[in-house]
């Protein structure tokens, strides 16, 4: 069975600290340092995430505590100081939530954190109900999957599939999620697709591809070249 984390769903937390609308801004406070997450997403009664708050939302009521309101001019300081003056979650909350779905792949979920500029994703269902939290610590566990999982994985799901009767038997060795490939092949086309799927392989940091064509193989195409081109 293939045990490798591929999707949110698998690396994801399920029991999430969350607040209600009105949950109050010292409240909010004390639940991200008591549980030391930089934000909390907020609920409708029914469990549907509709915003989430986090320290950045907090922070303008410290920023703007001696600010002149008259002095603040740009739009995005004013929303700031709009959060500055806010006492509970509805009015500090940014909405709509940045959300990610349990089958997202990880790539995904790094791919929205960078663009959006978040730390942590609420994981949502269908409906929009909170499943769990996925957050960028979550996302780096891949690569602490042992070393013998990372080349077992690869050796049956990658070299023999590409590879089922190879001239010499092709080699994998992982160090440090580091993966080495050696050995010889009949099809030097296939050398690319597989240095492609195992640098695909989550956890793996790196590759050395160290194969090479077997010289009957190089031979024939060499042939079918020239007599293309004659």
């Amino acid at each position: 069975m293939d045990s490798s984390p591929h999707h949110v769903s698998d690396v994801m937390t399920r029991a999430v600290i969350a607040v209600g609308r009105k949950a109050q801004f010292k409240d909010l406070v004390e639940r991200m340092e008591q549980w030391k997450v930089s934000a909390v997403p907020v609920l409708e009664g029914d469990g549907r995430v509709i915003g989430v708050v986090s320290e950045a939302d907090l922070l303008p009521k410290e920023e703007f505590r001696d600010s002149d309101p008259d002095r603040v001019t740009q739009l995005h300081r004013l929303a700031d100081m709009a959060k500055a003056g806010a006492v509970c979650a509805e009015e500090l909350m940014s909405t709509p939530a940045v959300t990610v779905h349990a089958d997202a792949t990880l790539a995904e979920a790094a791919r929205i954190m960078a663009l959006r500029h978040v730390k942590r994703l609420p994981v949502v269902n269908a409906e929009g109900v909170l499943e769990g939290v996925v957050s960028r610590g979550d996302l780096l566990k891949v690569f602490l999957r042992p070393d013998n999982d990372l080349a077992d994985e690869i050796r049956r799901d990658v070299l023999d599939v590409l590879f089922p009767a190879p001239v010499e038997p092709v080699h994998i060795t992982v160090v440090g999620g580091v993966a080495t490939l050696t050995g010889r092949v009949q099809d030097s086309t296939r050398i690319p697709l597989a240095a492609r799927l195992v640098r695909g392989v989550e956890g793996i940091v790196g590759l050395d591809c160290r194969l090479t064509a077997d010289d009957q193989d190089m031979k024939l195409r060499g042939e079918a070249a020239r007599e293309r081109s004659e």
